[in-house]
Formats: structure tokens, C-alpha cells, sequence
């Protein structure tokens, strides 16, 4: 099984440091290297004789399946995982075609540990006229191969598989108040984008439900965490809801954002401020002009 000091490197790239300088994770993601097969078999042997003496028994490792993508999270430090995945290259030939794909702000490495398979690396080059420019290079997947993707700018498609395709996957997520986006293959066009971490979307959406809910004593609250520093879109969203809900208040916090030099929301807020006193003048004397 995975032991203390695998542990602790995990913690310690979730925390920044470079995987180079972690001599017990980079060797399972070195070409070459018998130390993946060595941790995943003694973690499969495990699982497998425990099931085996105990039929009924839960694998305490936390898993999902859908059908063609099996997953076993091995660990987690932060914004740091470790897992284990495995394709059904008869479940992924029945699949559609894939018609987007999603940068994520993670940092990725994958080692194929058994099974063949072909697929792309679509990298993010650009952007003309607010289309994304995508450009891809195929890719082999094969035993013994490994990958690294960079944060946000590369995506891994896979095409098809044969057999099961078994890879051990290594993900850090970086940057807080990071953003997921989705583009169309065909043509760049965004699709979709969502806060990468599961909290920031959790607080979006109660910032957005207390607004609809008329809670005007949640007011302060959403100004405090418009004022705060991390995901601006989470922020954005707190400050939108708050104006709604208390327009002085919200206000207020608005003007306190655009004096903010320093802060990527600032030219945003000023813009926003400047228009709501052109619809409305009687909100200049609530603040002085930030400029």
C-alpha cells in the first residue's frame, strides 16, 4: 500500500513544490521506472485478497465507474491526486464522438500501465476574435509511456483503446479562483466555463440563491466576501447579489473594489460603477469617485 513518505510528497506538490524535487512521486512518473507497477500491484494484491476473504466487504479507497472509465483514488493531499484509472476500449468504441474539450487548471501526469490506445493532445494556442485557436497533435498511449500536461493550456482526448487501457494518473490543481472552460473542437467557441473547485461553485451558488430568496440580511455577509481576495468570479457573483439586495451596501463594497489598484476585479468594478451613475445619479454621493 501507499506508504507514509509517498504521502508526504503528495502534500508537498499540493503545496507547490516541483515534482523533479520529489524523488519518491517523480519516479512513478518516469519512463522506465518499476516503481508505479510496484505500488499499484501492492495495492491491487491488497484490495483484491481483502474482497477475496470478504465478499460483501467495501474497497475503502474512494471509486467511480460510468459505464467505460473506471477510477480508484489512491490518495489526496489538497489539491493533489493520486489514482488509478481504467478504460473498456469495447465501452469507449460505443461512446459518440467527442465535440469539446475542457481546460482545466491542473497540472497532469498519466503512465500507462497496460493497454494500448490513440488519441490527441489539444493544446490551447491562442485566441482569434474570442474563439479559441486549438491545435492537435495525435498521440500513442502504450505500456511504459508517459505524459505531462501543463496547467490550463493542454487536454488529453482519448479516441479509441483496445482491450482495457490501465493508467495511473497524478493531477495538482493550482491557482485558486481558477476557471474551467470548455471549447468546441470544431471551432473554438466557448461552451461553457465553471470555478474549478467544488467550493467556489458551492458559495456561487448560495450567493445566487440568497439573492433570488430576497435575503436582504445576507447583505453584509455577500459584501465581505465581494471585498475578500481569491476567485473573482466567486467574488463577482457575491457583489452582483448584494447590489441587488442592498443597493448602498452593495455600492459601497463596489466603489471599495475599484479603488483597489492592485485587484484583477478593479477595472470591472469601475466600469460597472460608472455606468450604474450614469443610470443613476443620486449613487454619486454615496462615494466619492475612486479614480
Amino acid at each position: 500500500m501507499l506508504i507514509r513518505p509517498e504521502l508526504a510528497a503528495l502534500t508537498a506538490l499540493a503545496r507547490g513544490a516541483e515534482l523533479d524535487d520529489l524523488p519518491l512521486l517523480a519516479a512513478l512518473f518516469t519512463a522506465g521506472d518499476s516503481a508505479a507497477r510496484t505500488v499499484v500491484d501492492e495495492v491491487t494484491g491488497w484490495l483484491l485478497a481483502e474482497l477475496a476473504a470478504q465478499p460483501l466487504g467495501q474497497v475503502p479507497f474512494r471509486h467511480h465507474s460510468d459505464g467505460s472509465v473506471t477510477t480508484l483514488l489512491l490518495a489526496r493531499a489538497g489539491g493533489a491526486t493520486l489514482a488509478l484509472q481504467a478504460i473498456d476500449g469495447v465501452a469507449l468504441a460505443r461512446r459518440p464522438e467527442p465535440v469539446s474539450v475542457s481546460f482545466p487548471p491542473v497540472a497532469a501526469w498519466d503512465h500507462v500501465l497496460a493497454g494500448h490506445g490513440w488519441g490527441e493532445v489539444v493544446r490551447l494556442d491562442g485566441f482569434d476574435g474570442g474563439r479559441a485557436r486549438l491545435v492537435s497533435v495525435p498521440v500513442e498511449l502504450a505500456p511504459g509511456s508517459v505524459s505531462h500536461r501543463s496547467v490550463g493550456s493542454a487536454a488529453q482526448v482519448l479516441r479509441w483503446a483496445e482491450g482495457c487501457l490501465v493508467t495511473l494518473k497524478l493531477q495538482c490543481r493550482l491557482g485558486a479562483g481558477s476557471v474551467t472552460r470548455e471549447y468546441r473542437l470544431r471551432d473554438g467557441e466557448l461552451l461553457h466555463q465553471a470555478a474549478a473547485s467544488a467550493r467556489d461553485s458551492r458559495l456561487e451558488l448560495t450567493a445566487a440563491l440568497l439573492g433570488r430568496m430576497g435575503r436582504t440580511d445576507a447583505a453584509p455577509l455577500l459584501a465581505a466576501m465581494a471585498e475578500e481576495q481569491g476567485s473573482t468570479h466567486l467574488r463577482w457573483q457575491a457583489l452582483r447579489e448584494c447590489l441587488g439586495l442592498d443597493t448602498a451596501l452593495g455600492f459601497a463594497a463596489l466603489g471599495a473594489v475599484a479603488r483597489r489598484t492592485d485587484d484583477p476585479l478593479a477595472g470591472a468594478a469601475l466600469a460597472l460603477r460608472n455606468q450604474l451613475i450614469d443610470k443613476y445619479p443620486e449613487l454619486g454621493r454615496v462615494l466619492p469617485c475612486p479614480a
